[in-house]
């Protein structure tokens, strides 16, 4: 039976609804499923492009792991990442406490919501992440929120993610 949640940017009060992808993803779907809700202050992707994310402490009992990786994610997908550490560099503009107390573990839930993203970094090199949902509703409107974002700042803008 297929799993669905919901993305929203709740300050421009715009939802899209999205579905696990449990057969490509078990993983990494079942770990978001269980910690949601998730949010965050969303951010604009620097370096990949089209893309939107909040970063949250780890919260899986354990990592799931690569599956289903890209790193030329398209309109509409949902990736999980890992950070260590790595978002310490101040090219970033992170603070050095982010993460959370003991690993300084971040997990950075994104969703693309344009063409052309290429997930490369200059500091690390390829970045891929597990695609672990799709957009099935709402894309078009989600995208011209998301490029708000980008245009107008994100500032105040939460980003969450919450069971359908």
């Amino acid at each position: 039976m297929a799993r669905f949640i919901t993305v929203t940017l709740v300050q421009r009060q715009v939802t899209a609804r999205a579905q696990l992808l449990d057969d490509e993803a078990p993983r990494t779907a079942e770990a978001v499923w269980q910690a949601l809700p998730q949010a965050g202050q969303v951010y604009h992707g620097k370096f990949a492009r089209n893309e939107v994310y909040a970063l949250v402490p780890a919260f899986a009992a354990q990592e799931p792991g690569t599956e289903n990786p890209t790193v030329t994610p398209i309109p509409g997908d949902l990736c999980y990442f890992t950070f260590d550490g790595t978002l310490e560099h101040p090219a970033y503009g992170y603070e050095a406490s982010a993460g959370t107390d003991d690993t300084r573990m971040l997990i950075d839930l994104a969703v693309f919501y344009g063409r052309n993203n290429l997930l490369l970094n200059g500091d690390v090199g390829w970045v891929p992440g597990n695609v672990f949902g799709t957009i099935v509703e709402g894309l078009d409107e989600f995208a011209a929120a998301c490029q708000d974002v980008w245009m107008g700042g994100a500032r105040g803008e939460t980003l969450s993610y919450a069971r359908a």
